[in-house]
């Protein structure tokens, strides 16, 4: 994706496909629909996937993402450059911390969230920008053909159930 593209990772909210997820690359004019816009805002689905796999009638809407180095996107961080604030468990970070003990030749981790635990963290803002690799969308309005049909299935997710 370094042409200047990125993963859409639609989530599909119909309660019968049991939470599914589409990875789908979006690049080309496609791309330039989705630059400038923000976390919480609504899109057509014509601009995600091409050809057969375009999502025409769908409206989707941006949940969050992540740039080109893993650093996620925050609904509450205006603009799209990297921030760096201190923060408690939130969006982008679990706020516990991992202790390992050795015990008799065991390794155990143990899991524990001190009060007032906070840390400084780095954080891309609300806004989609040309360093974005992913946006997380989800279904708002769904269309005619359901996304089970339109990317269709493979064998091993319908041997699993």
């Amino acid at each position: 994706m370094a042409d200047g593209g990125f993963i859409a990772v639609v989530n599909d909210t119909n309660p019968a496909s049991k939470g599914r997820s589409y990875n789908v690359p979006i690049s080309g004019n496609n791309h330039a629909q989705f630059l400038g816009k923000k976390i919480g805002d609504v899109v057509d689905g014509i601009f995600v996937g091409e050809g057969e796999t375009s999502l025409a009638g769908y409206k989707l809407e941006i949940t969050g993402g992540s740039d080109k180095t893993g650093t996620p996107m925050r609904r509450d961080l205006e603009g799209g450059s990297r921030q760096s604030i201190l923060v408690t468990a939130s969006t982008g970070y679990k706020g516990h911390k991992l202790v390992m003990k050795n015990k008799k030749g065991e390794k155990r981790k143990f899991r524990y969230v001190p009060d007032g635990l906070r840390r400084r963290r780095n954080f891309r803002g609300n806004t989609v920008t040309q360093d974005t690799r992913q946006i997380n969308l989800k279904v708002v309005e769904a269309g005619n053909k359901p996304l089970d049909a339109i990317f269709g299935s493979t064998d091993e997710e319908q041997a699993a159930e």
